[in-house]
C-alpha cells in the first residue's frame, strides 16, 4: 500500500489531541524499517500546515544495543508524563560513542510529538496516541540497511537486536494494533 504522507498529517491534524494538549504520533517498526524518513516527512508535513512538531528518535534514548526493554518506562517519566500535565519534558541523550548518557534536552510543548523508534507504540502508548504507524520491510534489506549505515563490525550487534524485536513487537502486538501499516521500500508519496 502506498502511503499519502499528506493524508497521514491530515488524520493527525483532525484528531483531537490526547496527551494533555498534544498529537502523540507513534512511527514505530524494526530497526532499518525507514521509521525515520517516514517521521521526518509527517514532520515537515505537518509543520508546513502551520503545526508545531517535535520528532523524538528513540536512537537517543536507548542505553545502547540492550536499551530495547527499558526505553519506554524513560520515555513515558521524562517526555509523556510531562507533557500530558502541559510541561516540557526533558531527557537524557545517550551518546552511543561513549557508551552513557551525556546531556539532557528540554522539550517544550509541541502541537505533536513525534516519536520514531523500535518500541515507540507499545499498548501502554493506546488512548494517548492519535496515530501509529507500523513501518516494515523483510530482515534481510533492514540487517543490509543497518550494516551500510554502521558498518559491519556491528553485524552481532543488529542480530541481537533483531531477535529483541521480535519478542518486542509479538508482546505487544504492535503491528496488529497499527493505524496504518508502511512498506518501507516503497516511496512514500507527498
Amino acid at each position: 500500500m502506498t502511503v499519502s504522507v499528506a493524508a497521514l498529517a491530515e488524520a493527525v491534524r483532525a484528531a483531537p489531541a490526547r496527551l494533555g494538549q498534544v498529537r502523540l504520533v507513534c512511527v514505530d517498526g524494526p530497526a532499518g524499517s525507514g521509521k525515520t524518513t517516514l517521521a521526518g516527512l509527517l514532520a515537515a508535513e505537518l509543520g508546513a500546515g502551520g503545526m508545531t512538531t517535535s520528532v523524538l528518535h528513540l536512537d537517543d534514548l536507548y542505553e545502547g544495543w540492550s536499551g530495547l526493554g527499558g526505553v519506554w518506562e524513560q520515555l513515558d517519566q521524562q517526555v509523556l508524563q510531562p507533557l500530558a500535565h502541559g510541561r516540557a519534558g526533558r531527557w537524557q541523550r545517550y551518546d552511543w560513542g561513549l557508551e552513557r548518557f551525556t546531556e539532557w534536552i528540554d522539550l517544550p510543548v509541541p502541537d505533536c510529538l513525534i516519536v520514531e523508534g523500535c518500541g515507540s507504540a507499545p499498548r501502554a502508548v493506546d488512548g494517548r496516541a492519535v496515530l501509529i504507524a507500523w513501518v516494515e520491510v523483510p530482515a534481510d534489506v533492514r540487517l543490509a540497511r543497518g550494516l551500510a549505515r554502521e558498518g559491519d563490525d556491528e553485524r552481532d550487534h543488529w542480530l541481537r537486536w533483531m531477535a529483541e524485536e521480535v519478542t518486542e513487537f509479538a508482546r505487544e502486538q504492535t503491528r496488529e494494533r497499527a493505524d496504518v501499516v508502511v512498506d518501507g521500500r516503497v516511496r512514500l508519496l507527498p
